[in-house]
């Protein structure tokens, strides 16, 4: 699986990135994945060239590039409780400095430098996201509705920006919500403003989870949620991006 280190240029300096793509010649519909608040690290490599080996080219871009290059702190190999909140204490300055206009000026970048890649068909992306990157991928969902035909998010504050920011939405929609993250009563609100804005989707808790329980190098990870994120996202990307079997 060819991976490159990329750099995309932004209004603010270079972004780092990561990207995985199918090693046939060939242009493939193209995926841009934001990391959890961790960041880019080994997991979301591995998550990239597992969506790749489906004929997919995956770009996982540095959230933090403005503060250095990925990974901005350090990381333990696994990311346990007993770390956990001293790793978020260095994390949370660097989060809040997201702001809303700094995620939709990269988002511009990003999906820019994307789709002008020589690997990437011409066509819609996707935009797919993970715990604070399922909030950043619904607001480039919301930004380009004209070039985003999918947006997936998992464990992420979805709804953070209100109803009216998800009516901007024309993306065809997946949230894999974690049980612990959102109530039934909450889901149901957040699904009455998705029908609102008439777009398609498919919204639930997955059952058992917790929150990040797609991501291996932590205590959250469950198997079954992980796998279902899967069962959930590939034939969402195939029927939407037009994958031939």
């Amino acid at each position: 699986m060819p991976t490159k280190t990329l750099h995309i240029p932004t209004a603010d300096g270079q972004a780092d990135a990561f990207a995985a793509f199918p090693d046939r010649g060939e242009r493939h519909p193209g995926v841009l994945m934001y990391a959890d608040g961790f960041g880019v690290r080994p997991v979301l490599r591995e998550m990239a060239r597992e969506l790749a080996g489906h004929g997919y080219y995956v770009l996982v871009p540095n959230l933090f590039y403005r503060h250095g290059p990925a990974p901005v702190i350090e990381l333990p190999e696994y990311i346990g409780e007993e770390v956990r909140s001293a790793v978020f204490a260095q994390l949370m300055p660097l989060i809040e400095a997201h702001t809303a206009d700094r995620v939709l000026s990269d988002a511009d970048a990003y999906l820019g430098f994307l789709t002008t890649q020589p690997e990437v068909a011409a066509g819609p992306v996707a935009v797919t996201g993970y715990c604070i990157g399922g909030l950043l991928a619904t607001r480039t969902a919301a930004a380009h509705p004209g070039q985003v035909a999918t947006v997936a998010a998992f464990h992420g504050p979805v709804g953070a920006d209100g109803p009216d920011a998800l009516a901007e939405i024309t993306a065809e929609v997946h949230f894999g919500h974690a049980e612990s993250d959102l109530t039934p009563a909450a889901l149901g609100e957040l699904n009455q403003a998705l029908d609102a804005a008439g777009v398609g989707y498919t919204s639930e808790i997955y059952p058992g989870t917790v929150h990040g329980f797609t991501m291996s190098d932590t205590d959250a990870f469950d198997p079954a949620g992980l796998k279902r994120h899967w069962d959930r996202l590939l034939p969402l990307l195939d029927r939407t991006l037009r994958v031939a079997p």
